[in-house]
């Protein structure tokens, strides 16, 4: 039976990502400074204008709006197109954490930073044992913002997207139907030389040629004109690409984001260690795909209930490997931020092209079950 499944990347400069980034570089400042920050951090931006908001409680002080305009400046905003991270307005409203959640969250009790459900997914369809579509959809995203930064596509900007149509034959990818990519442009860019140039050193460089074909249709810039970008076009806010960050729809969502949040709000190191798990059960050869959800209480340590899903390709009983995953890892939350290292200050190099297949990532270690 065939069938067609769809997933998408954005570009560091889309407006939800640059949001993204923005939060997760004030997680990694406070960390440097202070390993036992509570963050959970969140941006707005629109028109100019960067709101911070959430709640921080740390021994650090960090000049955020710093932080903020570095954070864009990074990304390559700043033109009359876009946000200019020179004049561009910010406005902040922090907290300290609540007292009530820090009561379930410090040291002693060590609990859950809120209660819910997170998945990790993994399969055996590419290297990085990830879906084909997110993991074509995040290269072709990174490889034009790395194009974009070294000059080599001139008069692109750093609002962009990606999204790749698998086609698949009893559950097997045998080729790519569509290929779409959209970048923000100069006024000036000739539309014809934007296509040759990222159908060149774009899509023909990152999709495999075995998987194009006559029939493969590729769109690029679509509806044609994509000059304003960032903000000024479209609002962004921290948090919205919670598809693009993990699987790409492939696989469920427990629905929490990652940015902004350190690892004591199991929304990130749950699905983090969720993620570590189901690779390793494929990579140790006991199922070409496995699903991990894990559920929490706020204040409660230990996860509420385990489940292990591996659609019928397990080579051992499922029990079996729930009971290895019982036995391997201690999943509480202090137990994942320790095995993980998850109060360093790594969070700005998960932000962009997925928070998965990135094998300097821990969570991404292939280890003996």
């Amino acid at each position: 039976m065939k069938k067609l499944f769809t997933s998408e990347s954005v570009t560091e400069g889309h407006p939800d990502k640059l949001c993204d980034y923005i939060s997760d570089s004030i997680l990694d400042a406070y960390l440097k400074e202070d390993e036992n920050s509570r963050v959970g951090c969140e941006c707005v931006a629109g028109k100019n204008t960067i709101f911070v908001t959430g709640e921080i409680t740390s021994k650090a002080n960090i000049d955020i709006e710093k932080v903020v305009r570095n954070a864009i400046k990074e990304i390559g905003y700043f033109g009359e197109n876009d946000i200019d991270y020179n004049t561009c307005n910010i406005i902040i409203n922090l907290s300290a954490q609540s007292t009530d959640i820090a009561l379930g969250t410090n040291d002693e009790v060590g609990g859950a930073g809120d209660q819910g459900m997170m998945f990790g997914y993994a399969c055996d369809e590419t290297e990085e044992l990830m879906p084909l579509g997110i993991s074509l959809a995040h290269k072709l995203t990174k490889k034009l913002t790395e194009l974009r930064k070294q000059g080599i596509i001139e008069g692109i900007g750093a609002d962009g997207k990606s999204q790749v149509t698998v086609e698949y034959e009893n559950d097997i990818p045998k080729r790519i139907d569509t290929v779409v990519i959209s970048t923000q442009h100069t006024k000036e860019k000739d539309l014809i030389v934007l296509k040759e140039e990222i159908i060149e050193n774009i899509v023909n460089k990152v999709i495999p040629k075995n998987l194009l074909d006559d029939n493969t249709r590729i769109l690029v810039n679509p509806t044609g004109r994509f000059v304003i970008g960032g903000p000024l076009g479209d609002s962004g806010l921290t948090g919205r690409k919670i598809i693009v960050d993990t699987y790409g729809g492939y696989a469920r969502h427990g629905g929490g984001a990652f940015s902004g949040k350190d690892a004591t709000k199991v929304d990130r190191s749950a699905s983090y260690i969720a993620r570590h798990i189901a690779k390793n059960v494929v990579a140790n050869g006991y199922a070409k795909k496995c699903e991990i959800q894990l559920s929490y209480a706020i204040g409660v340590a230990k996860p509420v209930s385990i489940n292990v899903n591996t659609f019928g390709t397990n080579k051992i009983d499922e029990n079996e490997i729930l009971d290895k995953i019982i036995n391997k890892f201690d999943l509480t939350p202090k137990g994942i931020i320790d095995y993980l290292d998850l109060r360093k200050p790594i969070y700005t190099k998960t932000t962009n092209y997925g928070h998965f297949g990135k094998e300097e990532l821990k969570w991404e270690k292939i280890i003996k079950l």
